[in-house]
């Protein structure tokens, strides 16, 4: 599987698990949720900062994001 789409699955799992909508989980990482929601169906490439934003957010290493 493709690593931009793995990203983004794991990323929508963890925000489900957490409880969290996609406006939530965008403010809290200080992002876009238009982009958050990009990411999450695999159709734009995660920055570096993006990644460790979204892994404190979600309070899980950011490796766990890329599992």
């Amino acid at each position: 599987m493709d690593i931009v789409i793995r990203f983004g699955k794991n990323v929508r799992a963890l925000r489900d698990a957490a409880g969290l909508s996609q406006e939530e989980l965008a403010f809290q990482a200080g992002m876009k949720r238009s982009y958050l929601s990009d990411l999450e169906r695999g159709t734009r490439n995660p920055t570096v900062r993006a990644l460790g934003r979204l892994a404190i957010a979600l309070n899980v290493p950011p490796s766990k994001l890329l599992e």
